[in-house]
């Protein structure tokens, strides 16, 4: 009897101690949605010309279209040539489980096969008292492998409503290349900023901003880039549905005013109402 309540005492004791463990631990932080890293190109598909060539005949049958598609593609050509291999690997990390690492930090992997070659994907979330601290740690196997590249970096807020990404070029020249701004509404990814860092580029400081909202058309951009054929930065707003696929845009530089133009759902110039 004696040895029983001895045992009692002693796990009496160290309950706190196990029950004082599991509370530190906590909750896994909200993961940034894989949305936060991705723009819809989708309705700006079909152009063929450069992001430079802006010799687009106004009035031609879907120059308005055209020109919109342009600015648009120069920021597709980044991500598929750059950040294709980081941000499959994070839509792929953000559809496991995570363990508990330690110091209020969790770990999400997973494995990511693209264009044959396999990657490892590691993703940290470290919960701090104002945001949480995010780490995208990439793997490559094979011939010019390398291990545990910090590919991208970022901090969001505790409830997943906002964050930034920092990504880097590549294993061989790792220098910042971009910073995403993202936000979420409701439970939907809300806008997406890409911001070329980049030094020693023309483009440094173009960004391209996509957002959805509640109006007819229910999608835009906002663009800033740098134009070889005017030698200067030019700004244009974009709007378009994204079931209708009819649109607008306006550019002072292009269009030598800052009215909209317009294109149906089949792309071609129409009148705006």
């Amino acid at each position: 009897m004696k040895r029983f309540i001895s045992l009692l005492i002693i796990i009496s004791l160290l309950s706190p101690t196990f029950t004082g463990c599991k509370k530190d631990k906590g909750d896994p932080p909200v993961l940034p949605p894989a949305g936060s890293m991705t723009i819809d190109f989708s309705n700006f598909q079909q152009g063929k010309k450069g992001a430079d060539e802006i010799s687009i005949p106004k009035g031609t049958q879907n120059s308005n279209w055209e020109f919109a598609a342009i600015a648009a593609q120069l920021w597709n050509a980044v991500i598929v040539t750059t950040l294709a291999v980081p941000v499959y690997s994070f839509n792929k990390v953000t559809e496991q489980k995570p363990v508990y690492l330690e110091d209020k930090t969790w770990q999400w992997t997973a494995t990511a096969t693209l264009l044959n070659t396999t990657y490892q994907a590691r993703l940290t979330g470290q919960i701090t008292e104002s945001d949480v601290i995010w780490k995208m740690y990439i793997t490559k196997e094979g011939t010019g492998g390398y291990t545990d590249f910090l590919w991208f970096e970022g901090t969001s807020k505790p409830d997943g409503t906002s964050g930034q990404w920092k990504l880097y070029e590549s294993q061989a020249n790792p220098v910042e290349l971009m910073t995403i701004d993202w936000t979420v509404t409701g439970n939907k990814i809300g806008s997406v900023k890409y911001t070329y860092t980049k030094s020693g580029n023309p483009l440094k400081d173009s960004y391209i901003e996509y957002g959805l909202t509640s109006n007819t058309l229910n999608a835009y951009y906002t663009i800033s880039y740098y134009n070889a054929s005017y030698q200067k930065f030019i700004s244009l707003n974009v709007e378009w549905s994204t079931t209708q696929h009819n649109g607008r845009v306006k550019c002072a530089e292009y269009f030598g005013n800052t009215d909209w133009y317009c294109w149906d759902s089949n792309f071609l110039n129409v009148t705006c109402p």
